[in-house]
């Protein structure tokens, strides 16, 4: 059988134009690329908010960080603040990068809760230097606070994911990629049950060796032609609808997405330069279209810009990603709720992992186990840490009681017992989201472990104080001289050229 030759993409947005440019950019000239896009078809365009792995994905395209931001209205982002998922007007961060220190091979938060047992003393979050930034609105990109062991800022971005798919559309053509504006009315399958050709409205005939599936939730190939089922997590994920937003830009620009619990819900804020991207994730069940659109509406900061957006969903998975010659990426492959931001990172692993798996010809079975069996455990991983924001909760509304009572996946359960227990997490290599994110939404949710790791008590108490109190010191008067958010932005980011064209 002939090898991969030239690579078919249907539809456009930030899946399709991701797998595009970075296609592109690592096959170079060993590839023909055609990315198709329907132009009646809008696409969902409110993945906004990301995780720190988005740097290296820019990083590998050559996007300078500073033009990148202008062009898509970008800001920094520390992390994620949670307001309402405890109790009422409780708050807590999952900041991103380190908290603390480890001593050997004791984590930090072994030493925090030795001594948050034996006296009152700080919160968590104030040995997070992310955490201390963000709540003082201050950013600079250091990766070290000086020639201290101890990291600096650790971030991502949020920015406008149609202006991002744009900018790397551009970069995807000038490498190459050939564009098509048209609607796919049919497949064609050969003898073996791979895909052939699609066949455009126009009655164009575009045949490829290797089809990729960005079209969507409506699946159009790997469903639609392929057959290939849907996997719900719907039983642990109640959320089922989302409207989303824009309203006026803020006074103030945070460096962080905010994530407000509400009554059936919870309700997101994205600050851009230009705009503030808003949401609501909601469940069908314990509440309606119009009354969600109303809570919505009446909790806004700032005027809209835009008409609300409804959007459907079913959270869950493609049950195999990869089928014959053809992967899905984007919504068509799966899709988990915005809580963690993961949704444009989810589109950045499966690139990574076809290109590891690149197969010797369309129809290589071995392949496409290997990648459907590492996308398994990957989304069920983050479905995992999803699940645990609801599961934690001492809320009275119906839908937070359903969440707290409901049967939890084994592995879950498995996790939590074992940090109640012991204030051990075991978390394996190839995980998303790390230690010190399990960490912050257990202690953030109200779990507190009945012990520590026996390690801990080799520091006596003095020893113990300074250590902490040496950690807090230097990491607020790091913070203290950084510039503010805004600062920064209007110094390197500001898209203020973009307006006027300069760009």
């Amino acid at each position: 059988m002939k090898a991969i030759e030239k690579i078919v993409i249907l539809g456009g947005g930030s899946a399709g134009w991701m797998t595009a440019a970075m296609l592109a950019k690592v096959f170079s000239k060993q590839l023909s690329i055609t990315l198709i896009e329907s132009p009646d078809i809008p696409t969902v365009g409110v993945g906004e908010a990301t995780i720190p792995a988005i740097q290296a994905f820019n990083n590998v395209l050559g996007l300078d960080e500073h033009v990148f931001l202008k062009r898509t209205q970008g800001t920094y982002k520390l992390g994620i603040q949670f307001e309402n998922w405890g109790q009422q007007g409780d708050s807590y961060q999952h900041a991103f990068g380190d908290i603390g220190r480890g001593l050997g091979i004791t984590p930090f938060h072994h030493f925090w809760l030795k001594s948050n047992q034996s006296k009152t003393t700080q919160t968590l979050w104030d040995y997070s230097v992310n955490a201390i930034a963000a709540n003082n609105n201050k950013f600079h990109p250091n990766p070290q606070i000086g020639k201290t062991p101890l990291a600096g800022l650790t971030y991502a971005y949020h920015f406008d994911a149609g202006k991002y798919a744009k900018l790397l559309q551009e970069f995807a053509i000038a490498q190459g990629v050939e564009y098509l504006s048209g609607t796919m009315e049919s497949v064609k399958l050969d003898d073996n049950g791979l895909i052939k050709t699609l066949e455009l409205s126009d009655e164009q005939t575009i045949k490829g060796d290797f089809f990729i599936d960005c079209s969507g939730s409506s699946a159009r190939l790997i469903e639609q032609a392929l057959g290939v089922k849907y996997q719900s997590y719907q039983h642990w994920l109640f959320c089922d609808r989302a409207i989303a937003v824009q309203t006026k830009p803020l006074k103030n620009t945070p460096p962080f997405t905010r994530s407000i619990a509400k009554d059936a819900g919870w309700q997101w804020q994205i600050p851009l330069q230009n705009r503030v991207g808003n949401g609501l994730v909601y469940s069908s069940q314990f509440m309606s279209a119009e009354q969600a659109e109303q809570q919505l509406l009446n909790s806004l900061e700032t005027e809209t810009i835009t008409a609300p957006k409804h959007i459907k969903f079913t959270p869950g998975r493609r049950e195999q990603q990869w089928f014959k010659n053809c992967l899905s990426i984007g919504l068509s492959s799966g899709f988990l709720e915005p809580l963690e931001s993961t949704s444009l990172h989810l589109i950045q692993t499966s690139i990574a992992r076809f290109i590891k798996l690149f197969p010797a010809h369309p129809d290589c079975e071995l392949s496409a186990h290997a990648y459907n069996l590492q996308a398994k455990n990957e989304f069920e991983k983050i479905r995992d840490f999803i699940i645990l924001h609801y599961a934690v909760n001492q809320k009275q509304s119906l839908f937070w009681q359903q969440c707290s009572t409901m049967t939890l996946p084994d592995s879950l359960q498995q996790r939590i017992a074992l940090f109640k227990r012991t204030g051990t997490l075991s978390i394996q290599a190839d995980e998303l989201f790390s230690e010190v994110a399990w960490l912050q939404v257990l202690i953030g949710q109200g779990i507190r472990p009945q012990s520590y790791h026996p390690l801990a008590r080799a520091i006596s108490d003095s020893e113990l104080d300074e250590f902490l109190s040496n950690i807090t010191t230097i990491q607020q008067q790091y913070v203290t001289h950084l510039p503010t958010h805004e600062q920064y932005l209007q110094q390197f980011c500001s898209g203020s050229e973009l307006a006027k064209g300069h760009l």
